[in-house]
């Protein structure tokens, strides 16, 4: 598995204790004779897995041996773990989870709260940037998402290949260097599912900026960082640009955009107050 005694020690009693709390029933076997201990025997989960016990027993033992994605997937389906439990499996593991961001992150309640976060700038991104859903002021605040085609719809196509998010951002290179190390930070629990394979590939091709940023290798986390922007509509914008966990599993968050000065207070009502005959909330089906 590549990890630390501790992780492993973490893989093998989490293993332990999901084997634990089933009974033979459960996967469909016989109860057959009195058992000394709770749960499945270790060769029932080899066998209902497809792996050797031998294989199984180390892996339970946390011995610093592989063990692929596919074999610990199949002692997932075998010990009926959850999505989540069988993802924390893989994280422990030390391998990539699946990407399930293809299910719906945006539900009625987070469209709720970027309604009342108005006039404050807010949207619902995924952990690659695409944008989900958003407020009337994060519409406006850099150009018309609404114009946009979905598909589009993503911070970072839009920072390196939009000509009015560039313009609108004066602290563009910071931007784009910390965007692009974020990236990298997602990419590396995701690297084998090919919409993350595709978006870096799109963009590296898309952007030399993008190319050239991404060669270097920086690494970033998520944090409060202030941003300084050029609106065409309303002017200088000084903000301080915050994100709240939907799903910390999946990368989900809620951002959001609150003002450094009264000045970039008054300008957000402005935007807020454009279009008010269009609902105020732009969410991706």
């Amino acid at each position: 598995m590549g990890r630390s005694d501790e992780a492993r020690g973490e893989f093998a009693a989490f293993l332990r204790s999901r084997r634990a709390r089933l009974q033979p029933v459960d996967v469909g076997l016989p109860e057959g004779t009195r058992r000394r201990v709770a749960g499945l025997r270790r060769e029932e989960v080899a066998q209902l897995a497809g792996v050797g016990l031998t294989w199984y027993t180390w892996l339970e033992q946390g011995r610093p041996i592989a063990a692929s994605g596919q074999v610990v997937t199949a002692i997932a389906r075998a010990l009926r773990l959850t999505d989540d439990e069988r993802d924390h499996l893989l994280a422990l593991a030390g391998l990539p989870v699946p990407d399930r961001e293809t299910r719906p992150c945006t539900a009625a309640t987070h469209l709720d709260l970027l309604e009342k976060l108005l006039p404050y700038p807010a949207a619902v991104q995924t952990a690659r940037f695409d944008i989900r859903a958003y407020n009337r002021s994060y519409r406006y605040l850099f150009d018309d998402l609404d114009a946009v085609p979905v598909e589009r719809r993503n911070c970072a196509v839009l920072l390196f290949t939009d000509d009015a998010w560039q313009r609108a951002h004066q602290d563009l290179d910071r931007a784009q260097r910390r965007i692009a190390a974020r990236l990298r930070a997602g990419y590396g629990r995701h690297h084998e599912e090919p919409s993350w394979q595709r978006l870096i590939a799109d963009l590296e091709t898309d952007s030399p900026r993008f190319a050239e940023l991404w060669r270097l290798g920086d690494v970033g986390s998520e944090r409060a960082t202030r941003k300084h922007l050029v609106n065409d509509r309303v002017g200088e914008l000084h903000l301080e640009m915050s994100s709240l966990w939907i799903d910390e599993g999946l990368g989900g968050r809620v951002v959001w955009f609150s003002p450094l000065d009264a000045a970039t207070g008054t300008r957000l009502e402005r935007l807020a107050a454009l279009q008010p005959e269009q609902s105020p909330i732009t969410a991706v089906a």
